[in-house]
């Protein structure tokens, strides 16, 4: 009864949280309470089981820290490491892990089944960016009124743009009807992270090639300065002196 009533109270109490954070720090040093651990020196060597103090000791005059790896152990297992440097290359896999990890992207590009040439072209156009970037795009045609009755012209609308980008792309998941609609997914053939770094390559190269292109032109407009320089200037007139004293100027 108490314990049911106790139990109520510290639900309702704003400090009571069963369900808090969980911290995932490990215990270094002198917040290592346990008598005795499993040691392991810094180069990875079984020290064995020493008392919690020795291995502290032996910290201090490595001018290491005292790490907990395995708490669960039996006794728990603990490391000479430098815990800074240990949290700091740990961060900078994380970042590493962060920025190669890839997230599939599926752009959607909607078509009808008669649609006109130049249409077609846009469209596909788009679709050919998207794989370029290493995305999944899912082509779908729209059906409308009699068109339902004719699905095989969007499966040769499907195969025919299937074909056209062949070079960047494959046919990841066939064409099936769904409802009024039918649906194809295209893949890409270069992975995510290899199109970037491609697609970025092509914006470096297009960067030096107008830097070239603009260094090319201001040196012949330079040139064109310096020859203009160079030219010999002109005799300046002057007014001819009047050799007539009676002719009023």
């Amino acid at each position: 009864m108490w314990a049911g009533a106790f139990l109520r109270f510290s639900a309702r109490s704003p400090t009571f949280n069963p369900g808090g954070h969980i911290s995932t720090e490990l215990r270094i040093n002198d917040r290592i309470r346990v008598p005795e651990v499993r040691l392991v020196g810094p180069n990875g060597e079984t020290v064995g089981i020493v008392p919690t103090d020795q291995a502290l000791k032996l910290a201090v005059e490595a001018d290491l820290d005292l790490v907990e790896i395995a708490p669960q152990g039996r006794p728990p297992v603990c490391k000479l490491m430098d815990y800074g440097k240990f949290k700091y290359e740990n961060a900078q896999k994380a970042r590493e892990a962060r920025r190669n990890q890839t997230n599939t992207v599926i752009k959607e590009m909607k078509l009808r089944p008669k649609i006109d040439q130049h249409d077609y072209e846009t469209k596909k156009g788009h679709v050919v960016r998207f794989l370029r970037q290493g995305d999944k795009v899912k082509i779908t045609i729209m059906f409308r009124g009699r068109e339902q009755h004719r699905p095989e012209l969007g499966f040769r609308l499907l195969q025919r743009l299937a074909e056209d980008v062949t070079e960047l792309g494959f046919v990841e998941s066939s064409p099936k009807q769904d409802g009024r609609n039918m649906i194809m997914v295209l893949g890409p053939h270069k992975k995510k992270a290899e199109a970037k770094a491609e697609v970025k390559a092509e914006k470096v190269t297009r960067a030096a090639e107008r830097a070239a292109v603009e260094a090319e032109e201001h040196a012949e407009r330079a040139s064109a300065q310096a020859a203009r320089a160079n030219q010999p200037k002109k005799k300046e007139r002057r007014r001819s002196e009047n050799l007539d004293p009676d002719i009023d100027l």
